[in-house]
């Protein structure tokens, strides 16, 4: 039986261990290392080169999605099993457009949590019950991207890619109560830069103004509440 190495990072320290036990109960799942932080996680993975990654969605420094997104750009090996208590279709799309093998809500059973490593491990992808193949999950994407795209948005904007690493940290910053001209400053570039990334997080998350984009961030666990008192 081929061993499976896994790393686990949430910064839940009983959810983190429950999951441990639960995997240290299997012959073929080894644990590498635990983690607690999104830059920790991309480091373990640097590291340790596991073939599945239990990630959750909202970590400190980087979220679950923007630590998948490098992973997957880095083509580091590792299948990426997100872990979320925010579970909607948005973010099941967000999920699998970063490059994750698999999407689990907390609650997820301890046996079906297993399978899903297994799944994933082979080189699957694991939706909801249902497991793909690579075109299988492409098809999958297409048809969901397709049903829930909103249909006012124009040009080749894609709604369910996640925010480019810069858009994400001014976000951030809007979450804090931080003015344009506050995040120009912390950041080193222009205001009028600022600006222009702040029209094109309202344009892809498809919002009116940066209450409701900050207000988006924290329902879909991109930001922590933590964060925001920073």
């Amino acid at each position: 039986m081929e061993t499976i190495r896994v790393i686990i990072v949430d910064d839940h320290p009983l959810f983190r261990e429950g999951v441990r036990n639960v995997l240290d109960a299997e012959e073929d799942l080894d644990i590498l290392a635990e983690g607690t932080s999104g830059d920790q996680a991309i480091e373990l993975v640097r590291e340790h080169r596991p073939r599945v990654a239990l990630i959750d969605v909202n970590l400190p420094n980087m979220n679950g999605i923007q630590v998948t997104r490098q992973i997957t750009a880095e083509r580091l090996g590792t299948s990426v099993v997100l872990l979320t208590a925010y579970d909607d279709v948005e973010q099941v799309l967000h999920a699998f457009s970063a490059g994750a093998s698999a999407y689990c809500s907390k609650d997820v059973q301890a046996g079906k949590l297993v399978d899903v490593i297994r799944h994933v491990a082979r080189g699957f992808f694991v939706v909801g019950d249902q497991v793909y193949d690579g075109t299988g999950l492409q098809q999958w994407l297409l048809h969901g991207v397709e049903a829930v795209r909103r249909p006012h948005l124009e040009g080749e904007v894609d709604a369910f890619a996640p925010l480019s690493p810069r858009e994400m940290e001014i976000l951030q910053y809007v979450t804090r109560g931080l003015s344009n001209k506050e995040i120009a400053s912390r950041l080193g570039i222009s205001h009028q830069t600022v600006k222009n990334h702040m029209t094109a997080i309202l344009h892809k998350l498809d919002v009116e103004d940066r209450t409701q984009a900050a207000v988006y961030a924290l329902r879909h666990g991109w930001v922590r509440l933590q964060d925001t008192r920073k």
